[in-house]
């Protein structure tokens, strides 16, 4: 067998094992799907205060994460990397507490670095729907791929009029055409059990 060939054994068997987990938790992908739906469509009626919510949420466990990681630092002075852990643990905090007290630039800030994530996702989905092709419903995945990727591009190139609302919605967006895809391939494995 050739390099190739184990390539496409690999690729068989770990698709084959995807099936198998779908067919077996079909119900937990539907109620998740429906889950993504309902949040997708919150977030896109108010996508302004789904924005500010992202914000704040995400400032909210930045601080927890630093004031923890500060707190092991004091607690094990004695640990390899003392000053590292304590600094990066600061910086947490800092960077949290901006994202808190000011939530409109945090607001900025975050869809510029939710356009680099839609980027990531969409290639990444794209990409797992190549491995997924032979098996019902990969396209589901492409499409939600492909979607991000054109969020990625939508915010670019209107950043100056959308920035404050932007983030909600196409979260929003996000959220429910994710939903969709995973409320569809839960009842294709349901149907064939």
């Amino acid at each position: 067998m050739n390099g190739t060939d184990t390539i496409a054994t690999e690729l068989a068997h770990m698709q084959q094992k995807m099936l198998v987990y779908l067919q077996a938790h079909w119900r937990l992908l539907l109620t998740e799907g429906i889950i993504f739906i309902l949040l997708g469509v919150s977030a896109v009626v108010i996508p302004q205060f789904f924005s500010v919510v992202i914000v704040l949420f995400l400032g909210w466990i930045i601080v927890l994460a630093g004031a923890i990681q500060v707190s092991r630092a004091i607690f094990l002075r004695d640990m390899p990397g003392f000053g590292l852990w304590l600094s990066l643990g600061t910086l947490q905090v800092v960077v949290g507490y901006l994202l808190i007290a000011d939530p409109i630039a945090g607001v900025f800030t975050i869809t510029m670095m939710m356009t680099l994530f839609f980027a990531f996702e969409g290639a990444t989905k794209m990409y797992w729907a190549y491995k997924l092709r032979p098996l019902p419903h990969w396209d589901y995945v492409f499409f939600s791929g492909v979607t991000a990727l054109i969020f990625a591009l939508i915010i670019l190139m209107f950043w100056s009029e959308t920035a404050y609302w932007m983030l909600g919605l196409l979260v929003g967006i996000n959220m429910i055409v994710m939903g969709w895809s995973m409320v569809k391939m839960g009842l294709h494995h349901k149907v064939s059990q």
